[in-house]
């Protein structure tokens, strides 16, 4: 990303973009009686306001939140501070990010599709660890923003950039459990070894 990229967003994130609850597909993960994910290190790429990470650190996890936006990122440390939650802050480029290997517990990326960062979240993620990854799908050209095809995954897609991992949920669709209805692929899944 470049400045302007940071600009654009630190205007959205001041012109109150973004929803304030966390993900509803991250919120079903953790509401099924399927699934136990302990409490470890957790990275929200791309948090925004950090809705998610808000999420996760009041389940006990040590939160890592990245995001280009410094405006984005303030709101999130005010929310935090009122909520008495712990919280890394992190600005970043994620064009230009270095995740390190095997750092985190779990890993979420939600709303946000940077392929050739999918490689670092994969190595970044703990043997054990888990990954929960939801964003737009092609299709939502036809429905509303975003148009970019670079932002958008093609059908299958997702679920073949993690073919090495054990998959625990996958779900591609038109779906209307967010603020807007939209078409979106999601995965939960745990990294092997």
């Amino acid at each position: 990303m470049t400045r302007d990229d940071q600009s654009r967003w630190d205007r959205r994130h001041a012109d109150s973009h973004g929803a304030t609850t966390p993900s509803s597909f991250l919120q079903k993960i953790f509401d099924s009686d399927h699934w136990t994910i302990p409490p470890g290190k957790a990275l929200d790429v791309a948090t925004g306001k950090g809705r998610n990470a808000l999420f996760l650190a009041t389940r006990g996890f040590q939160v890592t939140a990245i995001d280009i936006s410094a405006v984005g990122l303030e709101e999130g440390r005010k929310r935090a501070r009122e909520n008495s939650l712990l919280i890394a802050w992190q600005q970043a480029d994620l064009d230009n990010l270095e995740l390190a290997a095997a750092a985190y517990d779990l890993i979420v990326n939600i709303n946000y599709l940077h392929r050739s960062l999918i490689p670092q979240i994969k190595s970044a993620i703990r043997p054990g660890g888990h990954v929960i990854f939801e964003t737009y799908l092609i299709d939502q050209q036809g429905a509303g923003h975003p148009k970019n095809p670079d932002y958008l995954l093609n059908h299958n897609e997702l679920l073949n950039h993690f073919r090495e991992f054990r998959v625990l949920l996958y779900r591609e669709g038109k779906f209307d459990d967010s603020a807007e209805p939209s078409f979106r692929a999601g995965i939960f899944a745990r990294k092997m070894g």
